[in-house]
């Protein structure tokens, strides 16, 4: 978690920086990228002929490179973005590119608290994970499905641990796939492998496998359930404890399964994306509980609220008493708590956020061209040319709002009561 205890919560607006003061250097400006705290915002820029740099604030860094691109901040408020240079890759933290190049890197990481940074890396066709700078010992032929627990304390992939012909088939089907974690694959091949994921202490993964052609189960260190199924997706750890929880197809539907056993009846046409609340007493994933119709459920139970294109970004509150997801019909957005969806249609939404406790949500909607940043349904006054996900302090009296209008990057703190009457 981000801890915001030390963040500016004054209310009132500050204008953090206008974009026009440094147009002088750039030839033009990326899309830009907030800092957590709302307190910077960066963007890649084009300097010269093959030549990019970054702009945090008015200011452009010193550091140039042939091409800069994935710009993201991390929790702890640094910029980090790709470089490339003399057809190799790097990263950049804060405008410092690390010393080492690689093939390629993708798909940046960060630990809860962003003082890990991890991505996926190509070198001489190998491929594996780069954790602060430094990559796997061992790096394989293919590997996909990168993930860094959630302390960065370890990281995982999934991979192919052996080598086949074009006319091998008999290797794939007796397994070619493992789990490797920290480059260190699992003693036991699978057929396939899927999403390895951590536990919150990074002690532990767990992952979708197949053990044949036609059977699925979950595997958990490199052990499969007992139990297999005609399909599984994505599994999760249920907090304080070492149980992993998994939907599952049982006789064409789906349920929930807990080490193995079903805790939910298989009554769903589909269900995924499972979710724990912190304290392991909720369980939330979207489902479809009919065919073409999807929805939330909770501990097992639909919500009776359903949408016809899609449901997503589920989230669930720290103790488990507010679940928030958003609903697409018609081409248009909705978002709901805990079963109702508030008034509004929109052209897109963002995952929402919820506050300590549960008492508020928010999000982030864009609306006609202009993003409008909402709470409990309500949204603040002013609108955005630009919006990001609103944050809320950690008694949930305040909410912090970063966005841009007319060329500039502003800060808002603001009263929660102040926008929800």
């Amino acid at each position: 978690m981000i801890d915001t205890s030390a963040w500016d919560w004054d209310p009132g607006t500050r204008t953090i920086a206008e974009f026009s003061r440094c147009d002088s250097e750039i030839e033009w400006r990326e899309e830009s990228q907030a800092s957590p705290d709302g307190e910077k915002v960066a963007a890649v820029v084009k300097t010269g002929e093959m030549e990019f740099g970054i702009c945090i604030n008015e200011t452009v860094l010193e550091a140039r490179h042939e091409r800069i691109w994935y710009p993201r901040y991390a929790p702890d408020g640094r910029f980090v973005a790709i470089a490339a240079d003399d057809g190799e890759y790097t990263l950049s933290v804060d405008g410092e590119a690390y010393e080492d190049y690689y093939g390629f890197i993708w798909e940046t990481r960060f630990s809860e608290d962003g003082s890990v940074i991890a991505s996926a890396l190509q070198d001489s066709m190998t491929y594996g994970m780069l954790v602060d700078g430094t990559p796997w010992e061992t790096l394989y032929g293919n590997a996909n499905n990168f993930t860094l627990s959630p302390k960065g304390n370890a990281s995982a992939a999934a991979v192919q641990t052996v080598a086949m012909g074009q006319a091998e088939i008999y290797k794939f089907q007796e397994g070619a796939f493992s789990v490797a974690v920290d480059g260190k694959a699992w003693d036991r091949n699978f057929v396939n492998v899927w999403t390895p994921v951590f536990n919150e202490e990074g002690t532990s993964v767990a992952a979708q496998v197949r053990t044949s052609l036609y059977d699925y189960t979950i595997a958990v260190d490199g052990t499969p359930w007992t139990q297999e199924f005609a399909s599984v997706w994505e599994p999760c750890f249920k907090p304080g404890s070492s149980s992993v929880y998994a939907p599952v197809k049982v006789d064409g539907k789906w349920g929930m399964a807990g080490d193995g056993r079903l805790k939910w009846a298989a009554e769903f046409v589909q269900l995924w994306q499972p979710q724990f609340s912190s304290d392991g007493k909720t369980l939330a994933a979207i489902c479809a509980p009919e065919f073409g119709r999807w929805t939330v459920a909770v501990n097992g139970a639909a919500w009776q609220i359903t949408f016809g294109d899609m449901v997503a970004d589920l989230r669930v509150s720290d103790n488990g008493q507010t679940v928030a997801a958003l609903g697409k019909e018609d081409e248009k957005w909705a978002v709901m708590v805990n079963g109702t969806a508030w008034a509004g249609r929109y052209d897109m939404a963002w995952q929402p956020v919820i506050s300590a406790g549960g008492a508020h949500v928010g999000t982030t909607v864009e609306q006609d061209g202009k993003y409008l940043v909402l709470v409990d349904g309500k949204s603040y006054a002013q609108t955005f040319d630009m919006a990001w996900d609103p944050t809320f302090n950690d008694d949930g009296t305040k909410v912090l709002i970063r966005g841009i209008v007319d060329g500039k990057f502003v800060r808002i703190v603001e009263l929660v009561t102040n926008i929800t009457g």
